[in-house]
């Protein structure tokens, strides 16, 4: 199926699949901005080289945060980014710290693929909470969720300079804001 084609039926997907969500942050943005973000982050960082890598950033979320099954991925866009969302999906049955340990120890045995994309998710994630942090969010709870992201960084580094980079900036930001 033509790339251009894909992508527009992922963003349709991942749009009807996160309809009513939004963002914690104060500005409370629809949850597809961050989809898209973490999509235009991937992109950039390859070249538009890898369509099925852009069209997993988009779905990332999706088996996490939805109804959406890996199945259902996998027949709409094919196994490989099936397998790609599948790699970067926490288990929401286990509690917040385990899902978080594990989050660190799964991403240094991570595809060159799923690490790009947890790149990208954290940089976004890091840009929202400096623009727009959630209220309630005390400066210690951002420093926390700071120090964990980049402890998840530092172990897909090496698969992207100017990825890194984008979440260096955006950390270096969050760490000089409020």
């Amino acid at each position: 199926m033509n790339s251009l084609v894909t992508l527009a039926r992922a963003y349709d997907f991942a749009a009807v699949k996160h309809i009513g969500q939004r963002r914690k942050g104060d500005a409370g943005e629809p949850y597809i901005n961050h989809l898209t973000e973490v999509a235009a982050l991937v992109a950039e960082a390859t070249g538009g080289a890898d369509p099925d890598l852009i069209v997993a950033a988009i779905l990332h979320d999706t088996v996490e945060d939805t109804g959406a099954t890996p199945g259902e991925l996998a027949a709409s866009f094919g196994p490989r980014v099936a397998s790609l969302v599948a790699e970067v999906t926490d288990d929401k049955s286990l509690p917040k710290a385990e899902r978080k340990r594990l989050q660190i120890e799964h991403a240094a045995h991570a595809s060159t693929g799923a690490k790009t994309i947890k790149i990208a998710d954290k940089t976004s994630n890091l840009r929202a909470l400096a623009a727009s942090p959630p209220t309630g969010w005390a400066r210690e709870r951002r420093d926390d969720y700071l120090n964990w992201a980049s402890e998840v960084v530092a172990r897909c580094r090496c698969v992207n300079p100017w990825l890194e980079a984008q979440f260096d900036a955006a950390a270096a930001a969050l760490r000089g804001g409020g």
